[in-house]
């Protein structure tokens, strides 16, 4: 759990993603942005996953221009697969250890890495959550151990499907036994396998390292909206939506968070269809509006 003296607002660069890909901003453009906008820090999702020089020089790229704005560098977010087989999860492990060095390079003293995205093909054995933990969970660890060296937590965020539910979160932290390992708490993912935030937040508040505030637009699986939406496991229909636009109960969860004693990072995540910078920055002004309220 983190130690911060007091919950703080930052803007994850998922959030502006979609302008960045567009070739509309720069990733430079985005930290600009975000400055003016009054945020003092930033989460960084994978510079450059494929070109470790390029990530290298990019992440000395965003140290330096994020310290123009003096904006904090809050946490580097990973995609990881850990449930393969030997020698293609050794291979993983070493590439995480990688991004653990960048995530040093930005000086950040969290990470968030991904575990599991479903049983590999060929797989024979039980298909069940503790199965997969059996073959995760060292992984995880070693990793965890690695990122210790340099005062790093890392941590596994509630989403895609089949890490996603908060009993299985709660599982994988509780086997993982580090430390230094938690839970970034995306307090809207939950809803992606049917599941209420609130009770979920509450079940998972005191691991929490990292807190997403992300919302979602949401139809039952009888009431089809056409283009724009995607299916939770219950096939339901979920949209992004600008936080405290959709269904989530924000300010419920911040006060659960507050109750189990969080002092940490609040990230806004922004993936709906509306335009980004306008997603954002209502978002940011919801929220600062909600922790007011919650306080």
């Amino acid at each position: 759990m983190s130690k911060e003296e007091t919950v703080k607002i930052c803007v994850s660069s998922y959030s502006l993603s979609r302008p960045v890909q567009e070739g509309r901003i720069t990733l430079q453009d985005a930290v600009d942005w975000l400055a003016e906008q009054g945020v003092k820090g930033i989460e960084f999702t994978d510079l450059d996953g494929k070109v470790p020089e390029n990530e290298a020089r990019l992440a000395d790229d965003m140290v330096r221009h994020c310290a123009k704005h003096k904006l904090e560098i809050t946490s580097y977010t990973v995609g990881a697969n850990f449930l393969l087989f030997a020698e293609a999860q050794r291979a993983e492990v070493e590439r995480m250890k990688r991004k653990v060095d960048v995530g040093a390079r930005l000086g950040v003293k969290r990470m968030r890495h991904d575990v599991a995205w479903g049983f590999p093909e060929g797989y024979k054995g039980p298909k069940t959550w503790e199965a997969a933990l059996k073959c995760i969970v060292p992984a995880v660890r070693e990793v965890a151990d690695y990122a210790a060296r340099f005062g790093i937590t890392t941590s596994t965020e509630n989403h895609g499907y089949f890490a996603q539910a908060s009993e299985r979160v709660l599982k994988l932290v509780r086997a993982v036994n580090r430390p230094n390992y938690g839970v970034t708490l995306d307090i809207g993912n939950f809803l992606c396998v049917d599941e209420n935030p609130v009770g979920a937040v509450r079940r998972l508040a005191k691991y929490a390292s990292l807190v997403h505030a992300k919302d979602f637009h949401y139809k039952n699986k009888n009431e089809d909206p056409g283009e724009g939406w995607f299916r939770t496991a219950g096939k339901n229909y979920l949209r992004g939506a600008i936080v405290g636009h959709g269904v989530v109960d924000v300010r419920k969860c911040l006060a659960l968070l507050k109750k189990a004693g969080y002092k940490g990072w609040v990230s806004v995540e922004f993936e709906g269809m509306e335009d980004a910078f306008q997603g954002v920055r209502i978002g940011l002004e919801n929220l600062r509006r909600y922790l007011k309220q919650v306080k």
